[in-house]
């Protein structure tokens, strides 16, 4: 497998920590939660990782070569401009090859998720894209039908939606940070610059298919808020024990 990791942005949620080191070096049990991802990475089979950075570059640049990981690392550097995350994926186009399918993991989020499973599940399938998604609480919401084609997206904090395929009833789940690609996906981009990922990907699902990869008795936090952080740490020492 091939890999990306989202380590670019702000992580405004976790100041003042974010106020002297970027949102991956946070540290989780006395590793940066980048490395945990990394080394989650590498377990699975992963060989070659590009990770993007903005926010305090220079420390994640300097992590990176003071390692001996035990797969290929390629950098793709946005300190001059954050391009959020569907600009951040286009802009890595060139880091590989076509034909790839690859995983996508944001950096913040810790599971006990198998990669293999998703990256298995989605070679399977006539998928462009596959999400991992879970039946949980959430304000943001992908819509699926029956056969777990994305449709669209709902939002119950703003009361909004964008539907790309109209069904008579959908499937709401919420978003878990990981994807796998095919690299068919950069050339069906129409923005440029920064833009956001999810617009694009439910302008594409109207005539390409998304699917969604349902883990719902896996274990997942969003270590963007300070209190998962403690949650994760306490979450490592209990399956250790």
């Amino acid at each position: 497998m091939k890999a990306m990791i989202f380590a670019a942005g702000l992580g405004t949620r976790l100041a003042p920590l974010t106020d002297t080191m970027p949102k991956a070096m946070v540290p989780i049990a006395g590793k940066p939660m980048l490395q945990l991802q990394i080394e989650k990475l590498i377990k699975s089979g992963v060989k070659y990782i590009v990770i993007n950075v903005h926010h305090f570059a220079e420390q994640i640049i300097e992590f990176i070569n003071k390692q001996d990981f035990e797969a290929e690392i390629v950098i793709s550097d946005e300190s001059d401009l954050l391009l959020n995350t569907g600009g951040g994926l286009k802009n890595v186009k060139k880091y590989f090859k076509p034909g790839d399918d690859f995983l996508l993991h944001n950096v913040d989020i810790y599971s006990d998720i198998n990669l293999i499973d998703i990256y298995k599940y989605h070679k399977t399938t006539p998928n462009l894209v596959t999400m991992a998604v879970k039946h949980r609480k959430s304000t943001n919401y992908l819509l699926f039908d029956d056969d777990r084609r994305l449709c669209g997206w709902k939002s119950y904090k703003t009361d909004s939606e964008i539907i790309s395929i109209n069904k008579d009833s959908y499937d709401e789940m919420a978003f878990s940070g990981i994807y796998m690609f095919n690299y068919q996906i950069f050339d069906l981009f129409e923005k440029e610059g920064a833009f956001t990922i999810i617009p694009e990907l439910l302008r594409i699902a109207i005539m390409h298919h998304i699917g969604g990869w349902v883990h719902d008795n896996n274990f997942i936090l969003d270590l963007g808020k300070p209190e998962a952080i403690a949650q994760c740490e306490n979450y490592l020492k209990s399956v250790k024990t």
